[in-house]
């Protein structure tokens, strides 16, 4: 056999070897190196090449990054006796990849085990505490009207607030915080810390969603109510103001036009006065024609003596004829 050819497969070889030795590791991976099943050396967490004992050694690829948790939906009762179904969520990440290899050996075992450790941290805390701690993080008023003051409503013959008067002890933020606290030290043994718990979504069952539905909309409809009633005693109160100011202006204008006329007949009466004056004869004469006009028509029949007064001026005109 030729040199040539010796050394070819010599390369061959060694290039087999390398490439069945050599393995990558990313920089969100973390590897644990096993031999028939048993770890071999310390976990690699660098990014880059790597070598091992071809065929006889296992890389085995962990991811190093969080990792996502989401809890199943379940019915839980609360202290007051509620019944809520409750979603979480959470954020984990291997931080011994050699006790997680051990214990569990893959995410979906993990996956698993952290059903069960949160899911039951998670139902003592929601039912040691009442619905309201689960909801609210603190003691924030929620309800206010336009001036940013707390609304208040009369409940038997009391001012009360629509929002429950229940003071906040624990909160929602500290609820999830001790489910994660409860939970860590059950999952350090297979390598494993949980970063955060958080409650996704928390909705009534049905039955007590409807009572919630109708309280809810009771609420809504006192708060309006009290929008209404309010209202109506700004719109009569600005009908009064409106009343009491066009009675005002009328007055004032039935004042000045009564001035006005007050006036007027002073000025007429004073210059019928001063006209009649000149001549007082005349004037009589004037308002005995008017009296005569106003009393006597042609169907008029009036028997006087014929030295009355009222045919003065009749006879005064028979005279001068």
């Amino acid at each position: 056999m030729k040199i040539s050819n010796v050394l070819l497969i010599v390369i061959v070889a060694l290039g087999i070897c390398f490439y069945a030795s050599a393995f990558v590791v990313d920089e969100t991976e973390q590897v644990v190196v096993t031999r028939f099943g048993k770890v071999v050396g310390d976990p690699i967490f660098k990014s880059g090449i790597n070598f091992k004992v071809p065929i006889i050694d296992v890389a085995n690829y962990f991811p190093k990054n969080l990792q996502q948790w989401d809890g199943e939906s379940g019915q839980i009762p609360t202290l007051d006796k509620t019944y809520i179904w409750v979603a979480t969520f959470a954020r984990w990440r291997i931080v011994d990849p050699i006790k997680f290899f051990q214990t569990v050996g893959n995410t979906m075992n993990a996956m698993a085990r952290l059903d069960d450790i949160i899911d039951s941290a998670g139902r003592n805390f929601i039912t040691s505490y009442k619905l309201i701690e689960s909801v609210r993080q603190g003691n924030r008023k929620l309800v206010f009207d336009t001036e940013g003051k707390d609304i208040l409503m009369t409940v038997d013959g009391e001012k009360k607030s629509p929002v429950a008067s229940y003071k906040i002890v624990f909160g929602r933020s500290k609820i999830t915080d001790g489910i994660r606290k409860q939970a860590q030290p059950k999952l350090v043994e297979f390598g494993i810390e949980l970063v955060d718990v958080k409650i996704k979504r928390i909705n009534y069952v049905e039955e007590v969603r409807r009572s919630v539905y109708d309280r809810m909309i009771a609420e809504r409809k006192q708060i309006a109510e009290k929008f209404r009633s309010e209202g109506r005693g700004e719109a009569r109160k600005w009908l009064g103001k409106k009343e009491k100011d066009l009675k005002q202006i009328t007055s004032e204008a039935y004042r000045d036009a009564q001035e006005i006329e007050g006036k007027a007949d002073a000025t007429v009466t004073k210059m019928l006065a001063d006209a009649y004056g000149k001549d007082p004869e005349f004037y009589s004469f004037v308002k005995t024609l008017e009296v005569y006009t106003s009393t006597l028509d042609d169907k008029s029949s009036v028997v006087l003596s014929t030295d009355s007064e009222f045919l003065k001026y009749f006879k005064s005109y028979s005279g001068s004829q």
